[in-house]
């Protein structure tokens, strides 16, 4: 009788042990040695800078994480999808990285038109999604629990760049923007801005996603000789329209929102891109006093990555603070817990390195920076 106690007993123990096991690996994309993220972003086509640079910031600082042992023993790994800045393609990279492949949660999408297509896939699977590399409003209004939002918007973008410019005496603005709810979104962010500001737009011109047929644009923006002209678009219309522009003897400024991608923007513009300035979402990459900006210069570094720019360290900052999540929510973790661990996020209780980001239970926008940078000479920057 004694032996059969024994017995059940250790198979009692047995059961709990197993049962215990598969609690903590039954959250999706969680398990005892890894946590696996999803990404859909452009890899490939015009705008495949965005998404390669906003990865390698990211994957540096989780590879890094990595080498110390993880966040409680769990690596963290990114499964990549492309789907070239594309709705249709993020929508469909989306349900398969949410029912298929069962990540814990998505990080770092590029694009408004993208995360929008993404947005009613995840919010009804309840998966976090987090750090997408878009200002839009849609993102942000109306409330979506799932959303974390490490950039400033495009409200806050546009609402400054206009200011300085009108502040400075140059109130003849008109904009070219990208015809779909990524540029209607800025559009909507500088119109906002100047209706402040009690100044008229001068007009506006269009090009669309994915696309450098800029012809119309300059044909119709030309003749109006603006003081500026605002782009909200991808690096590479926003280049061969500037180009156009200048072939064709404009003599006025551009201004772009940090989305544009500016180390490529410069590097497509090369002789053209002194004097160019962009709005920029996260501190200056060659800042070395910023602790944060010296952490991922180092890190950068050891990954073996050369180039530093602004995408790239949006990137490394996305997953810093996703990784402080990750330890707040403790060994057996949850996107539940995840969600409220971000929550509890504020620049009183954790220190990034001189880029505050703070989340509450009712407000998941990180971050309101913005800051001026111009391109110089050889595509460099100052700010």
């Amino acid at each position: 009788m004694w032996n059969r106690r024994i017995y059940l007993s250790s198979v009692l123990a047995a059961i709990l042990s197993v049962a215990s096991m598969s609690s903590a690996w039954s959250e999706p994309g969680v398990t005892e040695q890894k946590i696996t993220l999803g990404q859909s972003a452009a890899f490939s086509g015009p705008a495949a800078q965005l998404g390669i640079q906003l990865h390698a910031g990211a994957k540096a600082y989780f590879d890094q994480v990595n080498s110390q042992g993880g966040v409680f023993g769990r690596k963290i790994e990114i499964r990549t999808m492309d789907d070239k800045y594309e709705a249709d393609l993020a929508a469909a990279n989306t349900k398969k990285l949410v029912d298929s492949d069962e990540v814990f949660a998505l990080f770092g999408y590029v694009g408004t038109p993208t995360s929008n297509a993404a947005l009613p896939i995840f919010t009804q699977a309840k998966v976090p999604f987090f750090a997408p590399f878009t200002g839009a409003q849609s993102l942000r209004e109306p409330f979506n629990r799932q959303i974390f939002n490490i950039r400033g918007s495009y409200f806050d973008e546009t609402e400054h760049l206009v200011e300085r410019l009108v502040r400075t005496g140059m109130k003849n603005i008109s904009v070219f923007y990208q015809n779909d709810a990524y540029g209607k979104a800025g559009l909507a962010g500088v119109e906002r801005a100047l209706k402040k500001m009690n100044v008229q737009m001068v007009d506006t011109a269009t090009v669309e996603r994915n696309s450098v047929d800029v012809g119309k644009a300059v044909s119709k923006l030309l003749p109006k000789r603006p003081d500026v002209i605002i782009q909200i678009s991808a690096y590479a219309s926003c280049a061969a329209f500037i180009k156009e522009m200048r072939k064709s003897g404009y003599t006025g400024q551009f201004y772009n929102v940090s989305f544009v991608g500016s180390q490529a923007l410069a590097d497509a513009l090369g002789n053209d891109g002194p004097g160019i300035v962009i709005s920029q979402v996260v501190p200056f990459p060659w800042h070395g006093a910023v602790p944060v900006v010296s952490e991922y210069t180092k890190v950068m570094q050891k990954a073996g990555v050369k180039d530093l720019n602004f995408s790239s360290l949006e990137g490394f900052l996305a997953a810093k603070v996703f990784v402080e999540g990750l330890k707040r929510s403790g060994r057996n973790l949850t996107r539940e817990k995840l969600i409220s661990s971000l929550e509890s996020i504020n620049p009183s209780n954790f220190d990034v390195g001189g880029f505050d980001v703070g989340f509450s239970p009712t407000n998941h926008n990180g971050s309101k920076y913005v800051d001026m940078t111009m391109i110089t000479k050889d595509a460099k920057f100052r700010n």
